[in-house]
């Protein structure tokens, strides 16, 4: 990963793109660096992951509560501070939330 300088991040002004799920939407707004996403994303109320993700991630719940489905069928609820943490390729893993739920969440080449 390449040196990054110190910048702020305003997500006023990072524009927001729509992303259909099986059902629901989620907002992400993206800043993408050399080798570094993050994303501060908005689920929308009755959101249900359209796939299983292999994607390692931090993933830290800033409002409302989300289910982290595992493929094993485990399943984890988070909640507004909690934060959950996978590297890539170490499991199937998607979001459901029924009240909507905003997240920041960051991947990248660290977590290979």
């Amino acid at each position: 990963m390449s040196l990054i300088a110190y910048q702020n991040i305003d997500w006023n002004l990072i524009t927001r793109t729509e992303h259909a799920g099986e059902t629901g939407i989620a907002y992400w707004q993206t800043v993408q660096l050399e080798g570094l996403r993050i994303r501060k994303i908005t689920y929308s109320e009755n959101y249900f992951a359209d796939h299983w993700c292999q994607k390692g991630h931090i993933v830290h719940c800033l409002e409302g509560e989300f289910i982290s489905e595992l493929e094993s069928g485990e399943k984890f609820i988070l909640s507004k501070g909690m934060t959950y943490v996978v590297s890539d390729n170490a499991s199937s893993h998607r979001s459901i939330t029924a009240a909507g739920v905003e997240l920041l969440i960051i991947d990248g080449d660290f977590l290979k």
